[in-house]
């Protein structure tokens, strides 16, 4: 899959998110990497401070990131139709991670 297609996937994942919480997100920035240094097979990365976590010293940070790592996910699916579900599930998963959801519940929703 070229890099191209892939980042595609990753902007089609982002239009599943529901106006509503769309307009919520608020200072995030949207990355595609190849693979996590630390952990090689992680699918992908909320680094910040959630939605919930912020207070008034939050103010003028840069962007949080979320990071959807490509050979990873590419690595797991053994087609096109599987990483085109694999990266709205990832990318679905760090965005709830934005708003303050952890693993456990998405876990619970059928996000993990």
């Amino acid at each position: 899959m070229t890099d191209e297609r892939f980042e595609e996937l990753v902007s089609d994942a982002l239009d599943l998110v529901p106006e509503q919480l769309a307009r919520a997100i608020d200072n995030v920035v949207v990355l595609v990497e190849e693979r996590n240094e630390e952990e090689p097979d992680l699918l992908g990365l909320y680094h910040g401070v959630a939605l919930t976590e912020r207070d008034s010293f939050y103010a003028g940070s840069l962007p949080d990131t979320i990071t959807i790592y490509r050979d990873a996910l590419l690595t797991m699916c053994e087609s096109e139709d599987d990483v085109v579900h694999e990266v709205a599930v990832t990318v679905i998963h760090e965005i709830a991670h934005h708003f303050g959801i952890d693993d456990d519940r998405l876990h619970e929703l059928g996000w993990a």
